[in-house]
């Protein structure tokens, strides 16, 4: 029996997701083709290394790895660059550090989310409101701008996930990721080789054209995003079954274009690095 992956391990993993998700492009994100949105590349990779520490802290809970490495983050870049990032890593990395070999990782995930408790959400929310995001709006019950009223954290995220794809990945041990994100990403890597950023685009393009953007939806509302949904799909051509350098000028000009109306599909991001985070994980306890 293999143990548990150790912090430097889950960190290691966890910045090398974030690079890769740096690396390739895609439209609409900060990345190193483009900046974008008042961001650059730099901001992203001070945050991650700012955030890899706690977020891998061994026997620490999930409320407290998101509160630790959002309060890192922001103190590296004055600005919230990954705070979706650090609420969908942050179990996958308690579950990782527990995992040995014959559990399986979304196995142990579920039963981290499962633990989730009142000291969880309560750390959390005060990371969410020391980040900020935009759009957020205000609801009945488990307003993020508020103290959580005798709220576990998966009972908050049970409240939002109707209309918050972060929310619903706790609700559904990560389904958006095992079940369609990863398949995507294992089947485009072998294909991009050597260039395995193509692979990359390709998770991010195929994410944006199945779901609906809910940062946009936040930010601008369903029709929106919708709009820039089905404008992935219409590129599916330059990104199926795998992107390739024939893509870029197309993916460019999408890019360009979304940047353009102000358009930032960043929980896409979000779960291009968590896929890239998971998958690295998973190669990590096999190899």
């Amino acid at each position: 029996m293999k143990g548990a992956r150790d912090a430097k391990e889950i960190s290691a993993s966890f910045l090398s997701a974030c690079n890769a998700e740096l690396d390739a492009l895609k439209p609409g994100n900060v990345h190193r083709y483009s900046p974008g949105h008042g961001m650059e590349v730099l901001h992203f990779e001070q945050a991650a290394e700012a955030a890899a520490g706690p977020l891998a802290e061994p026997g620490t809970r999930v409320g407290k790895r998101i509160l630790r490495a959002t309060e890192a983050s922001v103190a590296a870049t004055g600005l919230n660059t990954n705070l979706g990032i650090v609420l969908l890593c942050a179990p996958l990395a308690q579950a990782a550090g527990e995992t040995t070999f014959d559990v399986g990782l979304r196995r142990r995930l579920g039963m981290v989310l499962s633990a989730l408790d009142e000291r969880d959400a309560e750390d959390a929310f005060k990371a969410i409101r020391i980040a900020s995001p935009a759009g957020l709006g205000t609801v009945e019950e488990g307003d993020v701008s508020a103290e959580p009223q005798h709220l576990t954290l998966l009972a908050a995220m049970h409240l939002a996930a109707d209309r918050d794809r972060i929310a619903n990945a706790y609700v559904s041990v990560y389904a958006d990721v095992f079940d369609f994100a990863l398949p995507v990403l294992q089947e485009a890597k072998p294909l991009a080789l050597p260039d395995t950023t193509f692979a990359v685009t390709t998770l991010h393009m195929s994410l944006l054209a199945e779901f609906a953007d809910t940062h946009i939806i936040r930010k601008f509302g369903r029709e929106v995003a919708e709009t820039v949904r089905e404008e992935a799909r219409a590129l599916r051509p330059q990104w199926s079954p795998v992107a390739t350098a024939k893509s870029l000028p197309a993916l460019l000009d999408f890019d360009a274009k979304l940047k353009h109306r102000g358009l930032n599909p960043g929980t896409t991001a979000d779960f291009v690095v968590t896929t890239l985070f998971a998958d690295a994980l998973i190669e990590r306890k096999h190899s």
